[in-house]
């Protein structure tokens, strides 16, 4: 089972839409997959059409002890979801006290089901869910806009796994790092995917996602790209992406 944290910098939509797009892409391949929303926004759970204001057993009430994974899974198209909730906001004071905080997403996906993939959809902060979501995988994927300013920010989030490695998860590396919005009619976009080609090899993902406006528009529908736009160029870039995942896993 692949335990990838999905996380960048700058957070936002961008990675949630890439840890959808993924996961639908994997498996549509045939994987068996689990996404897990550990943004108190939800942005994963409301874009995949589930009303997390409505649910009463998500990721919160998995955290504190009082369900099991199995409890509050959702359904999607192919995949499954362990939806997020407004309650994991006050995560950073409410969990401070709990003995081996750090471990309560890693203990919790013990008790699952084996997947072939399971994609952590981290918040855009570097609190006790993000480093519950780095203690848990093995890997890291980061998508990134193809500009100079994302490219800056990958310093810190090295640090920060440097620092999970040494105290919480000797295993954890990043072995992926996606670039999207790419068009390779902008010469800024160009030039820094050949700064992230030289700084990191072949972590790199030879496939860019290119800007599309159907990838924008699918989260308000509750779908996927391959749900909504199957054949537009993002389904293309996500499916030989998640292609390019299954080659080197």
């Amino acid at each position: 089972m692949r335990i990838i944290a999905v996380m960048n910098q700058k957070g936002g939509v961008g990675k949630t839409t890439s840890t959808i797009n993924m996961g639908a892409g994997l498996a549509r391949l045939s994987q068996r997959v689990l996404l897990v929303d550990l943004d108190p926004q939800a942005h994963l759970t409301y874009s995949l059409g589930i009303a997390a204001h409505q649910l009463t057993s998500t990721l919160y009430e998995v955290l504190k002890g009082e369900q099991s994974m199995a409890d509050c899974l959702q359904h999607g198209d192919g995949l499954d979801i362990v939806p997020s909730s407004l309650s994991l906001s006050g995560a950073d004071i409410e969990f401070s006290g709990l003995p081996a905080r750090e471990f309560l997403l890693q203990k919790a996906l013990k008790k699952l089901p084996e997947y072939d993939f399971v994609l952590l959809d981290c918040p855009p902060n570097l609190g006790i869910l993000t480093i519950n979501a780095m203690t848990a995988a093995k890997e890291i994927f980061v998508p990134m806009q193809a500009e100079f300013l994302a490219l800056q920010s990958m310093g810190k989030l090295y640090e920060t796994v440097e620092l999970v490695r040494r105290g919480l998860n000797t295993e954890l590396e990043v072995t992926g790092i996606l670039a999207t919005r790419f068009s390779r009619r902008k010469k800024l976009n160009r030039e820094v995917m050949k700064k992230i080609g030289e700084y990191f090899g072949d972590k790199v993902f030879e496939t860019p996602i290119r800007e599309n406006v159907a990838l924008a528009e699918a989260p308000s529908f509750g779908k996927d790209i391959f749900s909504y736009r199957p054949k537009s160029s993002g389904a293309q870039d996500y499916h030989r992406l998640c292609s390019e995942i299954l080659k080197r896993g």
